[in-house]
């Protein structure tokens, strides 16, 4: 009888300190960590290397972006300013356009101001972007230009979260709950 009440001990103090699961999408060990090498909204190559230290969200888009981009960018802010002002501190959002022959330095860096300093642009060439979509199973594709040279381009709406250190944690969707978004978001900021 002792061994039985000392085991139902254990088991309940485990889970008691066991990590309650995440609200959104939990990708950890299902994606690789972030890795990437882009050109800034000021014209600067970067890598994925100089974004560690502060826990990232990564999404893809562009800036003629009818709905989905405009629409997730500002729930992503909403989502942030609801946070603490250490945890809001320590969220970094990448925009990565996928249409890099409209989306140069100068309207990406417009376009990420208009949602808050924690917004960065980035893009890159085909080749680079072919890479770290691939990465991310991510797809995009350009519509059929009108007569005006107008054209759209399909691409996912979610959100990849990034730890610190550049592991994946979350994938957030459009379809998450604020209360969810924000609440994973502050347990990421605090180095879950």
């Amino acid at each position: 009888m002792h061994r039985w009440i000392m085991a139902l001990f254990v088991t309940l103090w485990l889970a008691g300190c066991s990590e309650p699961p995440w609200q959104t999408k939990d990708i950890s060990g299902l994606m690789p960590p972030l890795a990437f090498e882009l050109v800034d909204e000021n014209g600067k190559d970067v890598n994925a290397d100089q974004f560690l230290g502060k826990s990232t969200l990564l999404f893809f888009g562009f800036t003629h972006c009818p709905d989905v981009c405009p629409t997730t960018l500002a729930r992503l802010d909403a989502a942030t300013q609801r946070m603490g002002e250490a945890a809001r501190d320590d969220i970094q959002v990448l925009f990565v356009s996928v249409d890099p022959r409209r989306d140069d330095a100068e309207t990406l860096r417009e376009y990420t101001d208009a949602f808050g300093p924690q917004f960065i642009g980035l893009t890159g060439d085909k080749a680079a972007l072919d890479e770290l979509t691939r990465r991310y199973r991510v797809t995009y594709g350009y519509g059929e230009e009108d007569s005006e040279g107008n054209y759209d381009v399909s691409h996912s709406s979610a959100v990849f979260a990034f730890n610190d250190q550049g592991e994946a944690r979350l994938l957030i969707r459009d379809s998450d709950p604020m209360e969810a978004v924000v609440a994973d978001l502050e347990r990421l900021a605090s180095g879950a």
